[in-house]
């Protein structure tokens, strides 16, 4: 049995990796600085032992290789455990390196987009684990009542969330151009991760990169909805299938009978011809465009039936912290979003209006990623939160601040508060007696971040469902 051991294994992909070698009988532990749920408790229930903090004894004995994530304190020179190792004289691999050799002899659907793909990569998983295929599959986020993020399956097909984020502190390379591409579903491309990629074109070039790798066999499938796709596919050397919501010439996969409700249903049509009729409980116009997406990639690739893919679909509870509901029996919703961009955080905020069109909706933010603090995306918030009531503000994190030019708390709130939204800095005020103060009957509320909230998301949700519990 070889050894190997992840710095940084707390991240959502190093973790579903370290999975993979174990399925492949690898001894694997790790560390990271810290380890919060719903990573902890995976890794917990996967039985992958982790230490906190850094230091250089956490590193166990006759380690074969070692995994090392790309993070701020991930630098040998002020973190003695990364130093220890990268002295060590022993291979030392990314993980998107570690995911490559694992498919370099599968036939791969690789998930790429700015948002979007861990849903997708999820959602292709479990129609076809549903549908008895066993894939291999590796999602980059933890799937709703699913225990595993990743899984070395029977199958010759291996469902991969590629990541257009650089793969290690190394190099800038995307961690989604080391593995072998043998079909893509690409569903957003919008400039995104600002620290790394400072304009448009230094974004979309990876993707063009991307692109260039899917063989003339290969398989594209694109939402050319949603910006910048539609010129990323003119240049593909493979197959291409669009799709859309909405019917036009360039889309010959499109939705049409869309009922919004608790469950949501709509026909998939390709070509003027009705191919399906689906039932989810996701919420969300972006949802329904996702579910399009999964369903023209994989009835295109021949590898499910329709019946088995109506029956799937309706299963699949989603992606946790993806809308996720935190409340079970509160007549005020709570749910949870991702909010790491402009693009998630207006589809969040569409969503909630959509299914919840009488509630005033009420905003808790955190700017947690750099685009979110950068000045350079301030007129984000000139628009974001169109449509709510009220928006609480956390203070935004200082950790990579030397990076970029980041706004100050105070210059985010001003910033909204110009926008004409009733808004309220929190970063130095107790968030549940505001809210305590504030709610009312006629609300929901949407928690949006990509960050944690200084632990505060099952704290707040715990006191909606106490103080608006269903009778």
């Amino acid at each position: 049995m070889k050894k190997v051991y992840f710095i940084g294994i707390a991240g959502v992909g190093m973790s579903a990796v370290a999975k993979l070698l174990k399925d492949k009988g690898w001894d694997v532990s790790g560390s990271d600085q810290n380890c919060y749920p719903p990573i902890s408790d995976y890794l917990d229930e996967q039985k992958i032992p982790y230490k906190t903090g850094y230091n250089k004894s956490n590193i166990p004995e006759n380690v074969d290789l070692f995994v090392l994530g790309r993070n701020a304190k991930l630098r040998p020179d002020i973190n003695e455990e990364v130093k220890a190792v990268m002295e060590s004289g022993i291979e030392i691999k990314s993980f998107p390196e570690i995911l490559a050799d694992l498919s370099k002899d599968t036939e791969n659907v690789v998930v790429v987009g700015s948002y979007a793909k861990s849903t997708c990569t999820a959602m292709i998983a479990h129609c076809l684990e549903d549908s008895n295929k066993e894939p291999n599959y590796f999602i980059g986020a933890v799937p709703v009542g699913k225990k595993e993020t990743s899984k070395i399956g029977k199958n010759n097909v291996f469902i991969i969330e590629g990541d257009e984020y650089p793969a290690d502190i190394k190099e800038n390379k995307s961690k989604f151009l080391y593995l072998k591409t043998d079909n893509i579903l690409l569903t957003s491309a919008e400039h995104d991760h600002i620290n790394i990629f400072p304009t448009k074109e230094d974004y979309l070039k990876p993707f063009e990169e991307l692109l260039k790798k899917v063989p003339n066999n290969g398989l594209v499938v694109a939402c050319v909805e949603n910006g910048n796709v539609e010129g990323l596919i003119n240049n593909s050397k493979s197959r291409v299938v669009a799709y859309g919501l909405e019917r036009n010439d360039k889309t010959p996969w499109y939705v049409e009978n869309i009922k919004y409700g608790k469950t949501s249903s709509f026909d998939i049509i390709k070509n003027g011809e009705k191919i399906v009729s689906l039932e989810t409980t996701l919420l969300g116009k972006h949802n329904l465009q996702n579910i399009l997406g999964v369903s023209v990639m994989l009835l295109e690739k021949d590898l499910i039936t329709t019946d088995d893919l109506k029956k799937s679909i309706k299963s699949f509870g989603g992606i946790k912290r993806r809308m996720e509901l935190k409340t079970k029996t509160s007549e005020v919703p709570v749910y949870e979003g991702f909010g790491s961009s402009y693009e998630k955080a207006r589809s969040a905020i569409e969503a909630m209006k959509t299914h919840f069109p009488d509630k005033k909706l009420v905003v808790v933010f955190e700017p947690h990623t750099f685009s979110w603090r950068n000045k350079g995306k301030i007129h984000w918030y000139d628009d974001v939160f169109s449509g709510c009531e009220k928006v609480f503000v956390f203070a935004p994190p200082t950790q990579g601040s030397d990076t970029h030019e980041q706004s100050s708390s105070e210059e985010i709130v001003e910033r909204i508060k110009s926008s004409g939204m009733d808004t309220r800095d929190v970063s130095n005020e107790n968030i549940e007696e505001k809210l305590k103060d504030y709610l009312e009957l006629n609300h929901s509320v949407l928690l949006l971040s990509s960050g944690d909230f200084g632990g505060m998301i099952d704290p707040i949700a715990n006191l909606v469902e106490d103080l608006f519990k269903t009778r």
